[in-house]
């Protein structure tokens, strides 16, 4: 769905744990969500390609931008409620058989409230029962994103029986 910034209070979140295949299905799917789109994030290049990414040697996560509507789902209802339930933070470079740096759990804050809003939750999460290990989630400042090619945008709508590590968590 696209976002007419005329008509819609949108706020916009950059989340990576893992594939970003699966994790857009599922955001997608949020009451509040207006609008997702796959890509790359946090890396050294510019114009970073899958063919590249894939190699773990450019710094980038597999991450999704986030459109969403905050009188219907606040920032840290996202992260708390959702992002951390569909990957699981505890796992550094990793998310089921994917493995490296472009698959790690990071969330790009774009300013100093989605940052400290983002440690906050990190902190509440890592007190809880959910998970045994420690949350290893970083937290950097957004740069940067770069769109996904075509034929990964909304990857698991045009191939439903895709590859995915990612469910809810409850």
């Amino acid at each position: 769905m696209s976002v007419d910034p005329a008509t819609s209070t949108s706020e916009t979140a950059v989340l990576a744990g893992g594939c970003f295949w699966g994790m857009q299905q599922l955001l997608r799917e949020i009451p509040g969500v207006l609008e997702t789109e796959v890509g790359y994030a946090g890396g050294d290049s510019t114009d970073p390609t899958y063919k590249d990414v894939k190699t773990g040697r450019t710094g980038h996560a597999e991450a999704v931008r986030v459109v969403f509507d905050p009188t219907i789902l606040t920032y840290a209802e996202l992260l708390e409620n959702w992002f951390f339930r569909m990957h699981d933070p505890t796992t550094a470079n990793r998310q089921g058989n994917d493995v490296g740096t472009q698959y790690r759990s990071v969330i790009f804050a774009s300013s100093d409230e989605q940052r400290a809003t983002a440690g906050e939750v990190i902190r509440r999460v890592d007190a809880g029962d959910r998970w045994a290990r420690p949350v290893v989630t970083q937290v950097v400042p957004a740069g940067p994103f770069t769109s996904a090619e075509e034929h990964h945008q909304d990857y698991l709508v045009k191939h439903p029986n895709g590859y995915s590590c990612h469910f809810l968590r409850d």
